[in-house]
């Protein structure tokens, strides 16, 4: 059974930073695009970055370009996504997902294209 499981969300103010790890259990993701979404309440599930099977490709929403950043550890089978400059708008669940199509240009932002998703972590950033 394949599961992934988020870790490093909580409480900040906002300016704060915070890490978020993903790591996959039941199959070896190394191969494979990951992506990070969130969904605040009330609003519908959108993307935050996504990164190629290899790292070498990442892919942004607008209103997170230059402070969140994601990354991949292909050795231990996890993706990150740090976060700086924290904004009370970034309060959402975060969730890790994993896309098995490439290349993950066609799709990276594309709820559809992911074919595993983890249960997600919260964030939440007070002013």
């Amino acid at each position: 059974q394949v599961q992934l499981v988020e870790s490093g969300g909580g409480l900040v103010q906002a300016g704060d930073s915070l890490r978020l790890s993903c790591a996959p259990s039941g199959r070896t993701f190394r191969s494979y695009a990951m992506g990070w979404f969130r969904q605040a309440p009330g609003k519908e599930r959108e993307f935050v970055a996504a990164i190629s099977w290899n790292g070498g490709n990442t892919y942004y929403v607008d209103s997170v370009k230059g402070r969140f950043t994601i990354s991949r550890d292909n050795a231990k089978n996890t993706v990150h996504l740090q976060m700086n400059s924290l904004k009370p708008e970034d309060t959402a669940v975060y969730y890790c997902a994993v896309g098995l199509s490439r290349p993950v240009s066609v799709y990276y932002s594309d709820y559809d294209g992911y074919d595993y998703w983890g249960q997600g972590t919260q964030v939440t950033v007070s002013s």
